[in-house]
C-alpha cells in the first residue's frame, strides 16, 4: 500500500470526454425524447434555460477549481469555505449516495439493451455486473488507460447522435412522418419554462472533471474549457437529435415512451437502425459508469488526505497510482443494488430523483463556495473568474430551488422524492457531524486556508509556479 500522488497525464480532450461522458447516459436520452415529445420543438427554450444554469454551475466550479485545483474538488473548496461538516455532507449526499443508486441503475440498462437486441440468452444482470468489473480493472490499471476509454466511448457514442441526428433532419431515409411539427414551433408558450427541469438533465454532471484536477497537465486552464466545450457539445447533439425525433415520431409517443431514443431510430431506419442507438446507448452507459469509477474514488481520496474519511480511502497503488481502495469501494457500491434486484429504471426512479435533489443542495453549496471565497480571499490567484460576477451564482443558486420545488409534476412521486432526499440528507449529516466531532475533532464550521489545503501547482502550470508557501490577502 502507498500514499503517494497521482499521476499528472491527462489532456484536454481526455478532460472533455470526462465531462461529457458522465452528463450523456442512457437515461438522459430518455429524457431528451420525451421532452421534446411534450414540448414540441419548443422544448429547445427549456433547454436554453438549463443550459444557462449548467453554464453557471460551470462558472462557479471553473473557479473554485483554479483556486484548489484538488482531487477532493468540492470538498476541498467547502473546507476552506464552510468547515468540514457541510464539506462532507456536500460530498456524501451530492455525489455519493447519487452514485449508489443513479449509478446503479444506469449499469443495470446495458445489460437490459444486450438482452432485448443481441442476446436474448444472457441474463442482463451478468452483462451488467461484468461491464462495472471490466471497467473496474480499466480504472484500477491507470488514469491513461481510463482516458482512452473515456475518449473512445464518448467520440463513438456523440459521433453517432449527430449523425443519426444529421440523417433524420436532412430526409436521407426519406420523407419525414412529421413534416409540419414545426409549423407550430411552441405549443405550450410560457409554459414550456416548467419543462426546465427536465431540460437540466440534459446537461448535469459537467463537474465530475474536477477531481481530476491532479492528473489533468494544465487543470486551471483546462478544467473551465473542458466544462465549456462539454456543455456546447452536448447541446448540438441533443437539439440534432431531438429535432430529427420530432421529424419521425407523433409527440405523443416520444412523450409516452419508456425509449424514445430506440423508437426514434427505428423509425428512421427499421431494425438496423435499434442495433445502432442499442451499441449508442450501452457506450453511454459505459461512458457514465466508467466515469463515476474515475472522479468519485478521487473526491473520497482528496477527503481520506485531509482526515474526513478512513485512512485507507487515500492510498495509491505504488505502480499504477490509481487510488484503488475508493475504486474498489465504488465499484461495490454500484454492483451491490444490481445484484439485489433494485437496480432498474423503473424501481429506482424515486432514488435517482432524491438523489438529485441532493445534487441540487451541492451545487447550491459549490455558488456560496464562490461567494464566501471571493470576500475571504479577494487576492488569491485565480485563472477564471466568474463573468458578472456575482449575478450567475445568486441566479444559479435561485434556478437549484427552483429545481428542487419542481422535481417531478405528480404530486405523490414528488412527496415520496422528498421522503427519500429528507432521508439522504439527514444520514449524510448525522455521518458527517459524528465524524467531525468524535474523529476529527474539530468544529463543525471550523475552516482551513487555502494553502493549508495545498492550493500548490507544478511550475508552468497556467502561468502559476508552484509555491508552497504562498500567502493570501484575507478578506475582512
Amino acid at each position: 500500500m502507498s500514499v503517494g500522488g497521482l499521476k499528472r497525464s491527462m489532456g484536454l480532450w481526455a478532460a472533455v470526454s470526462t465531462a461529457v461522458g458522465l452528463v450523456v447516459a442512457s437515461t438522459t436520452l430518455v429524457s431528451l425524447g420525451q421532452g421534446f415529445g411534450i414540448g414540441g420543438p419548443g422544448f429547445i427554450f427549456a433547454m436554453l434555460i438549463a443550459l444557462v444554469l449548467n453554464l453557471f454551475v460551470a462558472f462557479s466550479f471553473a473557479e473554485l477549481s483554479s483556486i484548489l485545483p484538488k482531487a477532493g474538488s468540492l470538498n476541498h473548496y467547502t473546507l476552506s469555505a464552510m468547515g468540514p461538516f457541510p464539506a462532507i455532507l456536500a460530498v456524501l449526499a451530492g455525489y455519493v449516495i447519487v452514485t449508489i443508486f443513479a449509478g446503479s441503475a444506469e449499469a443495470a440498462v446495458p445489460g437490459i439493451v444486450f438482452n432485448e437486441v443481441f442476446a436474448a440468452w444472457m441474463s442482463p444482470i451478468v452483462f451488467s455486473v461484468g461491464m462495472v468489473l471490466l471497467l473496474t480493472v480499466v480504472n484500477l490499471l491507470g488514469v491513461d488507460l481510463f482516458a482512452y476509454v473515456q475518449m473512445a466511448m464518448t467520440g463513438i457514442m456523440i459521433g453517432s447522435m449527430d449523425l443519426l441526428g444529421l440523417i433524420g433532419n436532412l430526409g436521407i431515409p426519406g420523407p419525414a412522418v412529421n413534416p409540419e411539427v414545426f409549423a407550430n414551433f411552441n405549443p405550450m408558450g410560457l409554459g414550456v419554462a416548467s419543462l426546465a427541469s427536465l431540460g437540466f438533465w440534459l446537461f448535469v454532471g459537467i463537474e465530475y472533471v474536477c477531481p481530476m484536477a491532479e492528473e489533468i497537465k494544465q487543470p486551471r486552464k483546462y478544467i473551465p474549457l473542458a466544462m465549456i466545450l462539454a456543455l456546447a457539445i452536448i447541446a448540438v447533439s441533443n437539439i440534432l437529435f431531438g429535432f430529427a425525433s420530432l421529424r419521425y415520431l407523433p409527440l405523443d409517443q416520444l412523450a409516452g415512451s419508456t425509449a424514445p431514443h430506440v423508437d426514434t431510430a427505428v423509425a428512421m431506419l427499421g431494425p438496423a437502425g435499434g442495433i445502432w442507438i442499442g451499441i449508442v446507448t450501452i457506450f453511454a452507459s459505459v461512458s457514465t459508469v466508467n466515469t463515476l469509477l474515475a472522479a468519485i474514488p478521487r473526491m473520497l481520496y482528496g477527503m481520506a488526505q485531509q482526515g474526513q474519511l478512513p485512512s485507507f480511502l487515500a492510498y495509491i497503488h505504488p505502480r499504477f497510482q490509481t487510488p484503488w481502495a475508493g475504486i474498489l469501494l465504488v465499484a461495490a457500491c454500484i454492483i451491490t443494488p444490481i445484484l439485489v434486484g433494485i437496480a432498474t429504471v423503473e424501481t429506482v426512479i424515486i432514488y435517482i430523483l432524491a438523489g438529485a435533489l441532493a445534487w441540487f443542495v451541492a451545487y447550491i453549496i459549490a455558488h456560496l463556495n464562490v461567494i464566501i471565497l471571493r470576500a475571504k480571499y479577494p487576492s488569491a490567484p485565480r485563472s477564471f473568474k466568474t463573468p458578472l460576477y456575482p449575478w450567475p451564482q445568486l441566479l444559479g443558486i435561485g434556478g437549484m430551488v427552483y429545481m428542487i420545488f419542481n422535481i417531478f409534476p405528480d404530486p405523490e412521486m414528488k412527496a415520496s422524492i422528498y421522503k427519500y432526499a429528507l432521508g439522504f440528507l439527514l444520514a449524510a449529516a448525522v455521518f458527517s457531524a459524528v465524524w467531525v466531532k468524535a474523529v476529527m475533532k474539530k468544529g463543525l464550521f471550523e475552516t482551513q486556508t487555502i494553502e493549508s489545503l495545498g492550493s500548490v501547482e507544478p511550475a508552468g502550470d497556467f502561468e502559476m509556479a508552484a509555491v508552497p508557501a504562498m500567502k493570501f490577502e484575507r478578506g475582512d
